[in-house]
């Protein structure tokens, strides 16, 4: 199965943004990751001290960070740099942002504690799976969306704005705006 994977001249970074097929124990990704472990934890250092000098570490750590938002550690991501958080954002404790495909997080969004938004996917075929590839898809999050704590958004999911996720929902295919949806997994229950 390997041997389906043909060089193709670009990176595995490329790859990893395309969608593609692309190795994770690639050493570049892994000094992304390592750089993003390290902002990580200082964000969290500064924070117990001094909110504006945290802020200025969240602001190098993702790719970018609209006014007023505000996001408790501690917060796990892989990259940080493909992940954007739109102005007057609320994440409570525990936000995962997988970001090996692009996060984008809109405005005035509520996210409650443990939340994981999770871009990577894996290959069925368990020799792939050994040989370390994998994939991932895109998340959207629209303006003015709640989600409730434990939601899990699966990869390749858009979430419409205003909508509400209940808490510990498993978001598996988009929602439309205006609705609340619930359950595992997660189905529109009522509109707004």
């Amino acid at each position: 199965m390997t041997d389906q994977i043909q060089p193709d001249g670009r990176t595995q970074q490329e790859r990893m943004l395309a969608g593609d097929l692309y190795r994770a124990d690639d050493a570049e990704l892994e000094r992304a990751s390592r750089r993003a472990y390290r902002l990580m934890k200082e964000y969290e250092a500064r924070y117990v001290v001094d909110r504006r000098a945290a802020d200025d570490v969240l602001k190098e750590l993702l790719g970018s960070v609209g006014a007023g938002v505000h996001i408790k550690p501690p917060l796990f991501v892989d990259f940080g740099t493909y992940i954007s958080v739109g102005a007057r954002t609320f994440a409570n404790y525990g936000l995962v942002a997988l970001d090996v495909a692009r996060i984008t997080i809109g405005e005035d969004v509520q996210i409650g504690p443990n939340v994981q938004l999770l871009t990577p996917t894996h290959p069925v075929e368990p020799e792939l799976r050994r040989a370390k590839y994998e994939a991932a898809k895109p998340i959207v999050i629209g303006n003015n969306v709640w989600l409730g704590g434990g939601a899990i958004v699966l990869p390749g999911v858009t979430i419409g704005e205003n909508s509400v996720i209940g808490a510990g929902s498993v978001v598996t295919k988009d929602i439309p705006a205006n609705v609340v949806a619930v359950g595992n997994p997660a189905r529109v229950v009522r509109k707004l």
